[in-house]
């Protein structure tokens, strides 16, 4: 049911053209995927996105389980059916929210070299998992990598992902060694979890280490001995597109080359221009939703920042090369309108357009590289 396959391999780089089989269709890759954390991308319901051509989509477990539940997407007929989507879906395992409920994010960690946590989410780790207070009820939740399969199955994706930790960029060595060792035994829990019922799901291996080079060459080592159908590229990436890139070059060549590579939250176009002739093959991100929805839309003519005063006589499409329906249909003076009247339906069509310029730049990144230009 799970099948990926080379169809181009570029002459001028480790870029290359492929295809990644599911049992809800087919990825061309390299392929960006939109981030649905909760079963939907913010601001654009099941109608708008089945025009949009986003062959895989992203979707949070541990918001999932939460709420609805793992048991009632699983009493609705799965994942697709509950959002009303028939192509492809990748759930994480809930190990980002172990970073995300502690440090607050990516951005707020590096600013704050990991001294400014935020107390009463994440509550313990240990070697059994992690304990969680629900943001929801304020409830405990103890997440384990059996307890994430089992959920992961329930929501029903294509391709999963096992427990593992995201420690911060500001680990000291000691405890980074320690958190990886960690999620190699969660992991491999995981893939014990998974082989015993499978469900036509492919289950990737997340490689962790943050940019030291030792730890990532460990990760990728032992993980590729594992039964897993691809990796993901996960942890601290650096904090600048400068380590990313170190890091990269140096642990692509040990990933093997007949299976998929997935970047785990990275999508921004620098990361992409890196990632990509390193042999990345897909890329989530919820970044073009989320910058959409402060009104920052991205175009072949640079970053529009929609709300400013100059575009409120545009009465010209966004974006002229764009064949989106918003950029169709509707003036960059409509949507400073829409933004400045606080209306929502900007939201939504900001957050169309976005969507469909990833699609259309990897569209031309496949392109590319098909003409050895990349």
């Amino acid at each position: 049911m799970f099948k990926f396959e080379c169809l181009y391999q570029s002459k001028r780089s480790a870029a290359r053209i492929g295809r990644i089989h599911t049992p809800h269709g087919v990825i061309d890759t390299p392929h960006f995927v939109p981030v649905a954390t909760q079963g939907t991308l913010k601001a654009i319901d099941s109608m708008h996105a089945s025009h949009l051509d986003m062959q895989l989509v992203f979707c949070n477990t541990y918001h999932l389980m939460l709420h609805p539940g793992a048991e009632v997407i699983a009493a609705a007929g799965g994942i697709h059916t509950f959002m009303g989507r028939s192509q492809p879906i990748i759930t994480d395992s809930g190990g980002f929210q172990i970073f995300s409920l502690a440090y607050g994010g990516v951005t707020q960690e590096l600013k704050s070299k990991g001294t400014k946590q935020q107390h009463g989410s994440v509550l313990k780790i240990t070697e059994e998992g992690v304990l969680f207070r629900s943001y929801r009820d304020g409830s405990k939740v103890l997440l384990t990598p059996e307890r994430s399969i089992e959920a992961q199955k329930m929501i029903g994706a294509d391709i999963i992902i096992p427990l593992d930790e995201l420690p911060p960029y500001h680990f000291d060595q000691y405890a980074l060694h320690r958190s990886l060792e960690r999620t190699h035994r969660w992991e491999a829990r995981s893939l014990a979890a998974h082989r015993s019922d499978q469900r036509g799901q492919a289950i990737y291996g997340v490689i962790h280490g943050g940019i030291d080079p030792v730890l990532r060459s460990i990760s990728a080592q032992y993980l590729t001995t594992l039964p897993f159908d691809g990796f993901a590229i996960g942890g601290s990436l650096g904090k600048d597109h400068a380590e990313m890139e170190r890091m990269l070059t140096m642990l692509c060549p040990q990933l093997p080359m007949h299976m998929p590579r997935h970047l785990l939250g990275m999508g921004d176009v620098r990361s992409l221009d890196i990632g990509i002739p390193l042999g990345i093959d897909t890329f989530d991100s919820a970044y073009p939703t989320r910058c959409a929805r402060h009104g920052t839309l991205l175009t072949s003519r640079g970053v529009v920042k929609i709300t400013k005063g100059i575009y409120r006589t545009v009465h010209t499409a966004i974006d002229p090369e764009c064949t989106c329906m918003v950029c169709v249909r509707h003036t960059a003076a409509y949507l400073h309108h829409l933004f400045k009247a606080y209306e929502p339906t900007a939201y939504t069509l900001a957050s169309i357009h976005n969507i469909q310029y990833m699609l259309t730049l990897f569209s031309r990144y496949r392109t590319a590289i098909a003409e050895d230009r990349l």
